[in-house]
C-alpha cells in the first residue's frame, strides 16, 4: 500500500498555514475529523453516565468506545484502560498508589534516558517511603540504554523499574521486551513511558512486557490527555485515594471526577484516522493499525534518512541522536552557536523546530548539554519531502548567518 501523505495533510487545517512542523514530539497538529468529533460530543445530548436518559446513554457509549479504541491501539483490554489529564498526572497518581506498599530498604530503578515525568514521581515517592533509588545510565556517546544497564541494578528488594520505550530527546528505542524479561525474574513491576513511542510504532503490550504503559493521544493526532494501560487484575490490587461515593470498579477507581467525554470522542477519531491509513478488514481496527504503523514507519524513516544525510553535509552542527534503533527524532547542537538562536531563526522562516531539554533534564545533563539541551527535529506522519528540504535550507542559512 502506498502511503498517501498528501491525503493525510489535507485533513489537517494547521498545515494550510504553510508552516513546516518539526515539533511533533511536543504535540502533533490536529486533524479536522478529530475537532469535529470533539464538537459533536459536546453539542449532542450529554450528561453523567447512565442508562435512563439520552444524554446518559451518550456518555456511557463515549466511555466504552474510548476504552475499546485504546485497547485496540495498544493491544490491551478495555477494562484496563485508564483516562488521565496527562501522562505526568497518571504517573504521579500511580506512584502514590504503588508506594503504599514500599518500605525502607526497598529499591526502585529509574533511567537517565527518561522524561522527568517517569523519573521524579518515583524518586519523590521513594523519598517519602525510605526506598532507595538506583539509576540506570545510558551511553552518552551512542545514546544506547542496554538492558544490562537495568539488569545489573536489580535485586530481591527491587519493587519497580521505570523506563522509557523511546527517548523524547534523542529518539533511542531501548529493548523494553528484554528489560521486562530481566525485571520479571524478580518481584518487581515495570512501568513504561510510551508517550514518544506510541506516536511512531505499533504498540504490542504483550510483546513489550510492560506492567503499566502510559501514552498521550495529543502526540498522535488526538486531544490533550493521558492514557494508562495495565492488566485489569493488576489494577484490582491497587487502592488509590478516592471519594467515598465514587465507583470502586476498575478502571473507574483511578479516574477522579467526571470524565471529559469530548476528549474521549476526539481520541477515538484520531485512532480511527490512523487506522484508515492502513489496510485490513473493516471490523478489525487493530489489524488496520498494524498496517498503518508499518507504512508510517517506512515513511518517517525515509524522511529521517534524507534529513540526516542533509545535515551531515553541513559544517558546524552535531547530531546527538546516534542509537542504532531510534525514532525519527534528532537532537542538534551547533559549534559556537546558540540552539535558541537557531530555533528563532527557523521559526522566522516558518519552520518550527524548538530548542530545550523538553523535560528530559537528566538525559540532557548526561549528554553534557546541561540544562540547555539542543534543537530538536521531530518528524510526524504528516511531514513530507518538501518540509525536510525547507528545514535543510533554513539550517544551511542559519549556519551561514
Amino acid at each position: 500500500m502506498t502511503y498517501e501523505v498528501g491525503a493525510l495533510r489535507a485533513q489537517i487545517p494547521a498545515l494550510r498555514t504553510g508552516i513546516a512542523y518539526f515539533d511533533g514530539p511536543g504535540g502533533t497538529q490536529t486533524p479536522a475529523p478529530v475537532g469535529a468529533a470533539i464538537a459533536d460530543a459536546l453539542t449532542r445530548p450529554l450528561s453523567n453516565r447512565g442508562s435512563v436518559t439520552v444524554g446518559e446513554a451518550n456518555a456511557e457509549a463515549l466511555v466504552g468506545e474510548f476504552r475499546q479504541t485504546m485497547a485496540d491501539l495498544l493491544g490491551g483490554e478495555p477494562s484496563g484502560v485508564v483516562f488521565g489529564r496527562s501522562a505526568t498526572q497518571l504517573t504521579y497518581d500511580f506512584s502514590r498508589a504503588l508506594a503504599k506498599d514500599w518500605a525502607p530498604g526497598d529499591e526502585i530503578v529509574v533511567s537517565r534516558l527518561d522524561h522527568d515525568a517517569n523519573i521524579r514521581p518515583w524518586v519523590q515517592a521513594a523519598e517519602r517511603t525510605g526506598a532507595r533509588v538506583r539509576w540506570a545510565d545510558f551511553d552518552p556517546v551512542t545514546g544506547e540504554l542496554p538492558p544490562s544497564a537495568v539488569g545489573e541494578l536489580l535485586t530481591e528488594r527491587t519493587r519497580l523499574v521505570a523506563v522509557t520505550a523511546a527517548s523524547n530527546l534523542i529518539g533511542t528505542l531501548p529493548d523494553v521486551a528484554e528489560i521486562a524479561r530481566l525485571v520479571h525474574r524478580t518481584n518487581a513491576l515495570l512501568y513504561v513511558d510510551g508517550v514518544h513511542y506510541t506516536a511512531h510504532a505499533f504498540v504490542d503490550l504483550a510483546r513489550l512486557g510492560a506492567d503499566f504503559f502510559v501514552c498521550s493521544p495529543y502526540k498522535f493526532l488526538g486531544p490533550h490527555h493521558g492514557v494508562l494501560a495495565a492488566a485489569p487484575a493488576l489494577l484490582e490490587t491497587l487502592r488509590p485515594d478516592k471519594l467515598l461515593p465514587s465507583s470502586d470498579a476498575v478502571p473507574e477507581r483511578f479516574e477522579l471526577g467526571t470524565l471529559p467525554y469530548e476528549l474521549l470522542a476526539g481520541t477515538r477519531a484520531a485512532v480511527d484516522l490512523l487506522a484508515g491509513l492502513g489496510t485490513g478488514p473493516a471490523d478489525d481496527r487493530r489489524a488496520r493499525l498494524r498496517s498503518a504503523f508499518a507504512s508510517i514507519e517506512r515513511h518517517e524513516r525515509a524522511l529521517r534518512d534524507r534529513m540526516e544525510n542533509g545535515i551531515a553535509a553541513l559544517a558546524g552542527v552535531t547530531v546527538r541522536s546516534r542509537a542504532a534503533d531510534r525514532t525519527p527524532t534528532l537532537l542538534l547542537t551547533f559549534d559556537d552557536r546558540d540552539t535558541d538562536d537557531a530555533y528563532r531563526f527557523l521559526a522566522a522562516r516558518s519552520v518550527h523546530a524548538p530548542a530545550g531539554t523538553f523535560y528530559a533534564l537528566e538525559a540532557s545533563r548526561h549528554l553534557g548539554l546541561g540544562d540547555t539541551g539542543g534543537l530538536r527535529l521531530g518528524l510526524s506522519p504528516y511531514n513530507d519531502e518538501d518540509d525536510v528540504e525547507r528545514l535543510l535550507e533554513a539550517l544551511a542559512a542559519f549556519l551561514k548567518s
